[in-house]
């Protein structure tokens, strides 16, 4: 490790949204995890993953004002991030996703089917990736 690097403990990726328990609840289905939030933060709610913050990864949902969904591919407001799901069968995982509450995107770039491009329902778009 190079010492002028940081030393990380947790990874937390943060999708801004105009709901964030709804969003969060999204998520929290989708992988199976579970949901945390905090009185003190009202805007921000955590996804966890089944073995909790000691997995040293997570989701968070923060809710802002004025929220505009990212226009992907193109569009006046880039997608800025989206997610990679790796699964063992996208077959068996699009019905799930879509249950969830999952959208399929209109623009599919994959030319081999070994990934599915999904809105969740705050517009971000993510893949379902064949592992």
């Amino acid at each position: 490790m190079n010492s002028t690097s940081i030393r990380t403990k947790k990874h937390v990726v943060a999708l801004d949204c105009p709901d964030a328990e709804a969003l969060a609840e999204f998520y929290a289905q989708l992988l199976g995890w579970q949901t945390r939030s905090a009185e003190e933060y009202p805007d921000w709610v955590d996804v966890l993953p089944p073995e909790g913050e000691d997995s040293g990864i997570a989701l968070a949902c923060q809710r802002v004002e004025d929220y505009r969904a990212p226009e992907w591919p193109d569009g006046p407001v880039p997608q800025q991030v989206h997610l990679d799901f790796y699964v063992d069968s996208i077959a068996e995982s699009v019905p799930l996703a879509e249950a969830a509450g999952a959208t399929r995107h209109a623009h599919q770039p994959s030319e081999d089917g070994s990934f599915v491009v999904f809105l969740d329902p705050a517009g971000h778009p993510f893949c379902l990736c064949e592992a």
